[in-house]
């Protein structure tokens, strides 16, 4: 033994020990390649000061002649291992064209030492090959297995002990070998490596071992939508299988710090099965598992155990491993033909955004397996994002009770899925996200599905904040962006839903609502040639084609071009229909009702509500058919189509809060208006109301039907009809500034109208003018003999 001075540098959490090549990060040593630490530790020494990089790559090669690239590469793997990212440059600071300057300031400290120094000659490195036995027995593999036995070598275990003849050797490769991962870092899941010839273990396992990571509130998986904008950066399809080669280079692309390597072997009736977590960058081995299942129906299990061991030694703490490790068997299905169903089915829906395609992926799960909750609650939410609302509910109610089988990060998808698509009660809905961010506050899901809940509220500013949270945890994710896009609409921030859109393009994260957003934002810029693109687009394209369809009936419409309105409409049904989404086809229908019952045309509007209600009652259609029977003059229609919405939604915010307000609103203002009692109609209406205000602003859209701001709209009638002329003005105004929420509904531009009205109620022929004028240029096309329009005209004739 023999003492030495040691000198170390520290800044902020970390150390660097130049004796031992070593990064430490509060106490716990942190991966990085030898040149990279040279790197380091020439910066450190040269803290706050500029270093060339002529003299980096100096001190760093000194007799070899390298291309700066080398450099870079170095420079960027160290700010990795140091947590910096893009937009932080705490550490390391590029000064463009010149070098770097290490910006924090750095702490040098001496320490005396009794370690025992080594001889240089005998550290050596010390590696576990695989056993003759083992050897032998992976010979006998079938051809097909044996084919791959250098890409399995990694799964065998050591057959004998390596001894150590000094423990100081020991203490040595203790510190120089691989650490585990943190709260902040990040992993790939690549296909596994099926070595079996047996088909069934492809997706499957990578599903399922997803599931048993997905449950940890430590680690954290790169998601599949920025797995996808990744693999398209990469010039790859976005359904290339990740095999090792390419998922290390997404990992590092992507910003991730690790990929767990999986792979499966048959040996006779057995089946081996090995975990490997390696480092992205360096190449490092991180941790890796082994496991033996004794068949192909043990397998799931002997995954799971592999699992949750390889969680522990990543770093996680026993603790939340033991509270969140739900076996895969239980949170999903002991059947792997069901697993491999439902991963095709996720891949498709979510992957690829082919949310009609997907059905039939997720009922062959459940096929295969009749208490697969997963499976029933990804069905739910794909019928609920093609309008089929009643599906939605079906399945997701199922998913609800079976949901004690699950894991609990998938008992808060079910139950936060189940109270916005079955019982539609916000209030716990939010609850329940808001304790999922707690327990899993890496997890995007919640901010951003919280999304639903604010818009729902018309909580515009509070939806953007979810969103840009949920961004920020996730930026590949497709559904975070679609959700900023509508609500910068909402927001009327055309410019910034403009600079969204190039943002998206450029990361091509290309998605079907996409298209309907930018579809949004060229008819509120009125781009005509914008709006062709996209119909162009979605022509042909089933379960996409009626979206985009039944959006340019409303822009007829809104216009006043009623006959285009009516045909479009029967297309957008039709197509509807074609792709089997009957509860969209009757929202398209019910649509066309209020738009015919709005511009006076009563016979038509109850025709067409009852269009609606011989394709569905679902929620939403049985109110736009009840709204569109009341707006023409069927009272009592309308009176038992919302009393039975009130008692088949008792908890549902919308229906009790927004829906049955507005219908007894205008049920009041006609039944008065016929017995020729407006003001007493006009009080009651606004009484009826008051239980919507709280939730006026709210986009409560579904399917083929948006109800937004029809509370508000009716409130102006009845003020109209109470002939209180300055509350109507205000609120039809408010109509108008609130365009990005109406957006194409045929309010929007009846707003103008009826602010004329009650403009000239106040004798205000200026303004009244200047508001029907307005009315006039949207309808400059309209068709001549729309009742309202012939109305207004007669109207504005008498201002003259």
């Amino acid at each position: 033994m023999s003492k030495e001075t040691k000198h170390f540098y520290e800044f902020g959490p970390f150390r660097v020990d130049p004796h031992r090549q070593l990064l430490l990060r509060s106490g716990e040593p942190v991966p990085l390649t030898s040149k990279a630490f040279e790197t380091l530790l020439v910066l450190v020494q040269h803290s706050e000061k500029l270093v060339s990089k002529d003299e980096l790559m100096k001190q760093l090669w000194p007799d070899t002649f390298v291309e700066e690239s080398n450099l870079t590469q170095h420079i960027s793997m160290l700010r990795k291992a140091l947590g910096e990212s893009p937009q932080d440059r705490r550490y390391v600071v590029t000064m463009p064209g010149r070098g770097y300057r290490f910006a924090e300031r750095v702490k040098e400290i001496s320490e005396d030492s009794g370690d025992l120094v080594l001889e240089g000659h005998s550290v050596q490195q010390v590696t576990i090959e695989e056993s003759e036995d083992r050897q032998r027995s992976a010979a006998e593999l079938p051809a097909g297995a044996t084919a791959h036995r250098n890409h399995l070598a990694w799964i065998g275990a050591a057959a004998g002990f390596v001894a150590l003849v000094a423990s100081g050797l020991g203490m040595y490769l203790h510190f120089r070998r691989a650490v585990p991962l943190t709260d902040k870092d990040t992993i790939v899941l690549p296909d596994f490596a099926n070595n079996t010839g047996d088909p069934v273990f492809d997706d499957a396992l990578k599903q399922a071992l997803a599931i048993q990571l997905e449950q940890s509130p430590f680690l954290r998986l790169v998601s599949e939508s920025r797995v996808e904008q990744t693999l398209r950066l990469m010039g790859q399809p976005v359904d290339a299988r990740l095999n090792q080669k390419i998922a290390r280079e997404l990992c590092q692309r992507a910003g991730g710090t690790a990929v767990l390597e999986g792979a499966i072997a048959s040996l006779g009736s057995e089946y081996i099965l090995g975990l490997k977590a390696v480092h992205c960058g360096t190449g490092d081995t991180l941790a890796q598992e082994q496991a033996t299942a004794a068949g192909k129906e043990a397998v799931l299990k002997a995954l799971d155990g592999a699992a949750v061991k390889i969680r522990g030694k990543l770093g996680e703490s026993f603790k939340t491993v033991e509270k969140y490790a739900t076996p895969i068997e239980q949170a999903t299905t002991p059947s792997l033909a069901a697993l491999q169903a439902y991963s095709l089915g996720r891949t498709t829906a979510f992957g690829k955004g082919d949310m009609a395609g997907s059905v039939p992926m997720f009922q062959r799960a459940i096929h295969f397996d009749s208490n697969f909750a997963m499976a029933y609650a990804s069905l739910g939410v794909i019928y609920s994002n093609l309008g089929e609302s009643a599906l939605a509910s079906e399945n997701t109610g199922r998913a609800y009770d079976l949901r004690e089988r699950v894991s609990e990060r998938e008992k808060f998808y079910i139950e936060s899925h189940y109270h916005d698509l079955v019982t539609g009660d916000l209030n716990k809905m939010q609850q329940i996200y808001t304790l999922w961010a707690q327990v899993y506050p890496r997890d995007s899901v919640p901010p951003v599905n919280l999304n639903i809940v604010y818009v729902t509220l018309g909580q515009y500013e509070k939806s953007l904040a979810a969103i840009q949270q949920g961004l920020r945890l996730d930026p590949g994710s497709g559904l975070a962006y679609d959700a900023l896009l509508s609500t910068y609409l909402n927001l009327n921030r055309l410019d910034d839903a403009q600079a969204t859109i190039e943002e998206v393009q450029r990361k091509n994260l290309d998605s079907p609502s996409l298209h309907l957003q930018i579809y949004l934002l060229a008819f509120m810029r009125t781009d005509v040639r914008g709006m062709e693109q996209q119909l162009a687009w979605a022509a042909g394209k089933p379960g996409l084609e009626d979206v985009l369809l039944g959006h340019e009936a409303k822009i007829a419409a809104y216009s006043g071009r009623l006959v285009k309105a009516r045909e479009i409409s029967r297309q957008a049904v039709l197509s509807a229909q074609r792709a089997d989404e009957k509860e969209t086809a009757a929202a398209y229908e019910a649509d066309s009702a209020i738009r015919e019952a709005l511009f006076g045309n009563v016979g038509r509007g109850r025709e067409r509500a009852a269009g609606a209600l011989a394709l569905s009652t679902g929620r939403d259609v049985q109110y736009g058919a009840a709204l569109a029977l009341a707006l023409a003059h069927d009272s009592p229609q309308a009176e038992k189509l919302a009393e039975d919405l009130a008692e088949r939604f008792p908890d549902d915010t919308v229906v009790q809060f927004n829906y049955v307000p507005t219908l007894r609103a205008q049920i009041a203002l006609d039944r008065h208006d016929a017995r020729n009692s407006a003001n007493a109609g006009a009080a009651e209406a606004i009484e009826a109301l008051e239980a919507a205000a709280p939730y006026e602003l709210g986009s409560a859209s579904r399917g083929g039907f948006d109800p937004s701001l029809y509370p508000i709209y009716i409130r102006g009638e009845a003020y109209l009809a109470g002939h209180r002329a300055s509350e109507a003005v205000a609120v039809f105004q408010k109509i108008i500034d609130y365009r990005g929420v109406v957006q194409d509904g045929p309010i929007g531009a009846l707003a103008h109208l009826q602010l004329g009205r009650a403009y000239a109620m106040q004798e205000g022929s200026v303004k009244a003018r200047a508001a029907y004028n307005e009315f006039f240029t949207l309808w400059k096309d309209a068709d001549p003999e729309i009742p309202i329009l012939k109305q207004a005209k007669a109207e504005y004739a008498k201002l003259q």
